[in-house]
């Protein structure tokens, strides 16, 4: 199973599974389609948006947990 961490790039997270988009969303992270999506970490997006990376990256793993 894939695990997300917070130095990798938002489209490379999203290629895992789209059922993250919604989670960066409710974050705030409106990148989700961006261009910015492909040069920007998960680190570097969720700072930038206000909400903490390293949760972000814990409810994202949790969700990949979930949908095994």
């Amino acid at each position: 199973m894939a695990k997300v961490t917070k130095d990798m790039l938002i489209s490379d997270i999203l290629k895992i599974d789209m059922g993250i988009a919604p989670i960066l969303l409710n974050a705030g992270m409106n990148c989700v389609g961006c261009p910015g999506a492909a040069r920007e970490t998960l680190d570097a997006a969720a700072t930038g948006h206000g909400a903490d990376p390293d949760v972000l990256a814990d409810e994202i793993n949790a969700y990949l947990e979930s949908v095994g």
